[in-house]
């Protein structure tokens, strides 16, 4: 996501290099020896921040320690944007891409690094920058609307973990999920069987897995529903700390979000376009 966005705003006036693949969970990331080399030869690195990178983070703190141009895109969010989580004692939740319009006020720090490290051209990241940000206008507004076509008792997000809020809180359908905002934590039996009684009670349709997460722990929560006389449905994948694969719609930040709003509308009962805000998307079910 950040080197999407990074792309988005440099053009064709710097070569991006992405270090985490498409699918890899980052929160598990142990950087390669290539990945260091890569860090401490590049002229500007790029990355989210709020202790999303896991076994990364000291290699990036390490090299602007030695001088390196090292900045975070969370970096230019103020404190009160920033969710913490309350399991893991004021934990910062990394995951502000949920959050259209938080993600689209990190394009000032990218804009920033990118003018200082070749002036001539800063211009043209403004106005990069600006054509960007009206397209994460129009996904942002995409989001809202679907989302609130949701019925209010079935407006309930279900996933493996806890990377979500942010979209919560954005496009107001409250979450609940199996891990923490971290894959490092691992659920217990308790957390599991409130998640069961949880859907029972709610009658909630659908609960979603991650492309970066495995199901193994929703699917639990599935079969003990099941036992308890309780039909949930999973309702799609949904990209939460990976994007889809490169080349494809779904391998861009706007392609993630636009199929992430249109697969939990449409599974819970909303009204989205099959195909999503710009006709792109595979064909969703219902």
């Amino acid at each position: 996501m950040v080197a999407d966005l990074v792309r988005n705003v440099c053009g064709e006036h710097a070569r991006v290099v992405q270090l985490m693949s498409s699918g890899v969970d980052p929160h598990l990331y142990k950087p390669t020896t290539s990945d260091i080399t890569q860090v401490t030869s590049a002229d500007l690195v790029v990355y989210n921040g709020l202790m999303l990178e896991g076994g990364l983070q000291s290699a990036l703190e390490r090299a602007a320690q030695r001088g390196r141009r090292v900045v975070a895109v969370a970096s230019g969010l103020p404190d009160d944007r920033i969710r913490r989580s309350e399991q893991l004692e004021g934990h910062p939740d990394p995951h502000v891409w949920m959050d259209v319009r938080a993600w689209s006020d990190c394009l000032d720090v990218i804009v920033e690094a990118l003018s200082e490290l070749d002036p001539p051209h800063a211009a043209e990241f403004r106005a990069n920058a600006e054509r960007y940000r009206g397209e994460l206008k129009q996904l942002d507004d995409y989001c809202r609307r679907v989302i609130a076509s949701i019925p209010e008792s079935q407006r309930w997000l279900v996933t493996a973990h806890d990377a979500f809020e942010y979209f919560s809180r954005a496009y107001g359908i409250p979450v609940r999920s199996v891990q923490g905002i971290t894959t490092e934590s691992e659920p217990g039996v308790e957390d599991i069987n409130a998640l069961v009684a949880f859907l029972r009670e709610r009658r909630i349709p659908a609960l979603f897995v991650e492309s970066s997460v495995s199901d193994r722990n929703l699917q639990a929560v599935i079969e003990g529903a099941r036992r308890g006389g309780a039909e949930v449905a999973i309702g799609g994948r949904l990209f939460s700390d990976a994007m889809g694969q490169p080349g494809e719609y779904e391998g861009t930040y706007i392609g993630m979000l636009d199929h992430n709003a249109t697969v939990i509308s449409r599974a819970l009962g909303g009204e989205a376009p099959p195909r999503g805000l710009h006709g792109r998307l595979a064909e969703t079910p219902r």
